[in-house]
C-alpha cells in the first residue's frame, strides 16, 4: 500500500483512516485530501504516485493536477470578488460588457444566468482547435455570434466548457486581464495558492499524469439510475452533451491532454487540495487575516439560480452563481444545505461548507467512473470529515 504523508489533527483522524483505505482497496493510483476548519488547516496529506510507471515518482507536497470542471469553482470566486467590488453587476445583461454578444437572441441574457447554467449558450460550432484555444479570438467570435440551444432564462443545462469563456471574456474586458492572469494576482497570490488557470510555472516537473478509469469503474458509473440518460447522452452525437463536450472541440486523443498548455477557464485549472482547500476557506471566514468575500457576497454566491432537471447533464442539478450546489447525483448527501463547490470528471471535489465553517478538497491522477467528482472515493472523505466534526 501507498504511504500517506502529511498533516491531520488527532480530532479528524477518520480523514487519515479514509484516505489510507482508498488506496489499501485499490482505488487510487495518487491524490490528496486537505480540510480547513475555522480557518485553520487540519488536514493536508498526500500518497500514491504521479503517473502509471513503475517508475513514477511519488506524490509529493507541491505536485499538482489537472482539476477538471472544479476549474469553475476558481471562476465562480473570481466573478463574485468583483461583483462584491462593485465592478459587476449580477444583473447586468453580458451585452453591456460585450456588446457582440447581443447578436442571435442573447441581448438581455443577464450574467446570473450564465453563472447558474441558464444562459442555453452551451455549443459551438464549428468546433474549436488547439490552436483556436491558445489564441483566444476565435473563441470569443464564436460564442458572440453563438445561438443558445433554449429560450434563454426558461431552463438550465450544464455549461460545460462555454460557462469559462463566457465569464473570462466579461472579466478580461472590465479588468484588463484575462482571468487567469486576474485571480493569479488578486486571488491566488494574496493567499499564496498553488492553483493556475492556464499553463502553470514548472507543469512538467509537478503535474502529475491521468489515469482514465477502467472499464469495471466505468459500468460501475454506469450502473446509477440516476445517471442512465446522461450515460445514453454521452454515446448519442445528437445529444446536448455531446455537442457541448466532444462536438465543439476538435481535437484528437485524450480530450484532457492538451488542455493545461492553454487557458481554459472552464476545465483547465491545475493545483492541489491543499490550496483547494485554503481558497474556499477564505471565501467563507479569514485565512490569516484574508477573507475573499463579504458575508453577503458569500450568501449571493450560493444562492439557487437553478435547480432540477439539467438540460445538457439528463439529471437533476442545482447551481449557485458559477458554483455546484447540494442535489441530485453529482453532490454527496453529507454536505449541510449551504455548501457550496464544485466537482470534476478527475475525481476532484471541493467545496465550502458555511454551517460547519468547513472546506474540504480531494484532488486525485486515477479519474472517476461519473461525468464529474463525487465517486465513492470522495463520498467515503467527505462523510469521514463530517463524523469528525460531530
Amino acid at each position: 500500500m501507498s504511504q500517506v504523508h502529511g498533516m491531520c489533527e488527532p480530532r479528524f483522524g477518520a480523514v487519515r483512516e479514509a484516505f489510507e483505505d482508498n488506496f489499501a482497496q485499490g482505488r487510487e493510483l495518487g491524490a490528496c485530501v486537505a480540510v480547513y476548519h475555522r480557518g485553520q488547516a487540519v488536514v493536508n496529506l498526500w500518497g500514491g504516485l504521479t503517473g502509471a510507471q513503475d517508475d513514477a515518482p511519488e506524490w509529493r507536497p507541491d505536485t499538482i493536477t489537472l482539476l477538471a470542471s472544479a476549474t469553475k469553482g476558481l471562476i465562480a470566486a473570481t466573478a463574485m470578488l468583483l461583483v462584491d467590488r462593485g465592478i459587476l453587476d449580477l444583473d447586468a445583461p453580458v451585452a453591456d460588457y460585450w456588446p457582440q454578444f447581443a447578436a442571435r437572441g442573447k441581448a438581455r441574457i443577464p450574467l446570473r444566468w450564465v453563472l447558474g447554467h441558464r444562459s442555453g449558450v452551451v455549443t459551438i460550432d464549428p468546433p474549436l482547435t488547439l490552436t483556436d484555444l491558445r489564441q483566444g479570438t476565435a473563441v470569443t467570435d464564436a460564442l458572440a455570434t453563438a445561438r443558445p440551444a433554449w429560450h434563454p432564462g426558461r431552463a438550465h443545462g450544464y455549461h460545460c466548457l462555454t460557462m469559462g469563456w463566457l465569464v473570462g471574456e466579461i472579466i478580461q474586458r472590465v479588468t484588463g486581464q484575462s482571468t487567469g492572469r486576474f485571480f493569479a494576482t488578486e486571488i491566488a497570490a494574496p493567499l499564496g495558492l498553488d492553483l493556475h488557470v492556464g499553463p502553470p510555472p514548472g507543469r512538467h516537473r509537478r503535474l502529475a499524469a491521468l489515469l482514465p478509469p477502467t472499464p469495471q469503474q466505468l459500468l460501475q458509473g454506469r450502473a446509477n439510475p440516476q445517471l442512465r440518460e446522461l450515460n445514453q447522452a454521452i454515446c448519442d452525437p445528437a445529444s446536448l452533451f455531446h455537442r457541448s463536450t466532444f462536438g465543439s472541440l476538435a481535437l484528437t486523443g485524450n480530450l484532457l491532454t492538451g488542455l493545461p498548455s492553454a487557458e481554459i477557464p472552464s476545465c483547465g485549472g491545475t493545483g492541489n487540495a491543499a490550496a483547494l482547500a485554503r481558497l474556499y476557506a477564505a471565501l467563507i471566514g479569514e485565512v490569516d487575516g484574508i477573507r475573499l468575500l463579504r458575508p453577503q457576497a458569500t450568501d449571493r454566491a450560493r444562492t439557487v439560480e437553478a435547480a432540477g432537471m439539467d438540460l445538457v447533464l439528463r439529471c437533476h442539478t442545482s447551481y449557485g452563481r458559477g458554483f455546484m450546489l447540494p442535489g441530485g447525483p453529482m453532490w454527496p448527501a453529507t454536505t449541510s444545505p449551504t455548501a457550496f463547490g464544485h466537482p470534476g470528471v478527475t475525481g476532484v471535489f471541493a467545496y465550502a461548507d458555511p454551517d460547519n465553517e468547513l472546506a474540504f478538497a480531494y484532488v486525485p491522477n486515477r479519474m472517476t467512473e461519473l461525468i464529474e467528482g463525487g465517486d465513492d472515493r470522495a463520498r467515503q472523505l467527505i462523510e469521514a470529515t463530517h463524523r469528525c466534526l460531530s
